[in-house]
């Protein structure tokens, strides 16, 4: 099986940086995308940044302020967040576009990491 473990989450006051980490382990015979996404109270769940092959995607709402990057050798992914405001308080959920040896590509996700932005 895969798993993706997340670490780096917590409570911060506003303007505050936090680093988040994911890293996927199990039977992977290849990984396309990897990233985050987040859910704040009665809100859906919505992309914040995703990486591929170098290429980079991130939210209008934290461009400027994060910045993904990934670590094939190791599986990992991290999402460096500046500048936080209140409205990044949500779970943040790692994401990533996997193929197991013998199957198709799939999506998996982490078990989510909370943050909490104090004013």
């Amino acid at each position: 099986q895969v798993q993706l473990v997340e670490s780096g989450g917590g409570l911060v006051q506003a303007g505050g940086s936090l680093r988040l980490s994911c890293a996927a382990s199990g039977s992977i015979f290849s990984i396309n995308y990897m990233g985050w996404y987040r859910q704040a109270p009665g809100k859906q769940r919505e992309l914040v940044a995703v990486i591929n092959s170098g290429r980079t995607n991130y939210a209008d709402s934290v461009k400027g302020r994060c910045t993904i990057s990934r670590d094939n050798a190791k599986n990992t992914v991290l999402l460096q967040m500046n500048s936080l405001q209140p409205e990044d308080t949500a779970v943040y959920y790692c994401y990533a576009e996997i193929r197991m040896y013998g199957s198709t590509f799939r999506d998996f996700w982490g078990q989510g990491t909370q943050v909490t932005v104090s004013s």
